[in-house]
């Protein structure tokens, strides 16, 4: 992988809502990561993927351990045209984390930013997942960039103008980074996905395994603007975090001057698994496609209140919900188990 830092040569990170050529998933295959909840999990990632190439218009890139899950995935997408296969070494489906930022250079050229990756801090290793970014972008044919830092791609939220959203908690540590300050990380930021202002949050959802990943706190609406979560229930287990990112994202400043406006949507409250242990559900944890909005449900009473919310934020979207319970009793939710590719020229 080249070793040079992606801006130099133009190279920036897009915004999601920049057009898509594919989705790229991993094909969940571990039982014991997921214990009970692996075959609805594998369920629920179906019907993320048939509903990113059917109602958001994209086509699929999915990874698969073996030919015959290959061919079981295959069957389950039998409506979808527009998919490859690809029998690849991986762990999980985090593909968010564990496969490349894509990168766009001035002439729509396709570039992938390939982080260090130590299974989140060390929590969670599994074989493969750390060669998963540059096998990915071998399989394309696209420059590969080695950029010298630990740094999952739920850690990133760009507004395709030079600004970065991002928290302390997961790129400031010593499990990741040990010994760099932050000065040292924006300024590596800056030259491996071209952004110019990182604007660094203090905010984590209650057991969240990634230490406070952006994608589940606040997303970029369009540019200038953004949205996160406020408290649902009278027993919502992150209110009090919820209202104090909603202040800090208030106060910040963007790339071009714009102080942010803020929007914000219903988080799901109190979502639990069978033992009674809060889950790190989150409604900003959405795949925005091409033509739609997918948006991970929970089973909570406040499913329908947020699809509203977000039609009024995205009306050149279609907004459609797909169920993420099972998904969220691993760790995440659908943009942490999806990494779009921005098409090129």
């Amino acid at each position: 992988m080249d070793p040079v830092r992606p801006a130099t040569f133009g190279f920036r990170m897009p915004a999601e809502w920049e057009p898509h050529r594919a989705c790229w998933m991993a094909y969940p295959h571990l039982a014991h990561e997921w214990g009970e909840a692996f075959e609805a999990a594998r369920a629920e990632w179906i019907e993320l993927a048939r509903a990113i190439a059917l109602e958001a218009g994209e086509a699929l890139e999915l990874l698969v351990p073996d030919e015959a899950t290959a061919r079981a995935v295959s069957d389950a997408l039998h409506d979808v045209a527009e998919k490859r296969l690809h029998v690849m070494a991986y762990g999980d489906s985090w593909t968010r984390d564990t496969a490349p930022c894509f990168l766009l250079d001035e002439a729509g050229t396709l570039g992938a930013a390939c982080f260090g990756f130590n299974g989140w801090g060390g929590k969670y290793l599994m074989p493969g997942d750390d060669r998963v970014a540059s096998a990915i972008a071998a399989t394309l044919g696209c420059r590969a960039f080695g950029v010298d830092l630990v740094c999952e791609g739920g850690a990133l939220e760009v507004d395709g103008e030079g600004t970065l959203l991002t928290t302390r908690a997961c790129l400031v540590d010593e499990l990741r980074n040990p010994g760099r300050s932050r000065e040292e990380i924006e300024a590596i930021l800056g030259s491996a996905l071209g952004v110019s202002k990182v604007i660094w949050l203090d905010a984590t959802l209650e057991n969240d395994h990634t230490d406070g990943h952006i994608d589940t706190l606040a997303r970029f609406v369009r540019p200038g603007e953004v949205l996160c979560m406020a408290p649902s229930g009278d027993d919502d287990p992150n209110a009090a975090m919820l209202d104090d990112l909603a202040a800090q994202l208030a106060a910040s400043v963007d790339a071009k001057g714009r102080k942010l406006r803020v929007h914000r949507i219903p988080s799901p409250g109190r979502i639990t698994n069978d033992a009674g242990e809060v889950l790190a559900a989150s409604y900003c944890n959405y795949y925005l496609g091409n033509d739609a909005l997918v948006v991970p449900l929970y089973d909570s009473s406040w499913d329908g209140p947020v699809l509203e919310a977000l039609r009024a934020l995205f009306p050149e979207r279609r907004v459609v919900g797909r169920s993420s319970r099972a998904i969220v009793s691993g760790g995440g939710a659908f943009h942490c188990i999806t990494q779009q590719e921005p098409e090129a020229r």
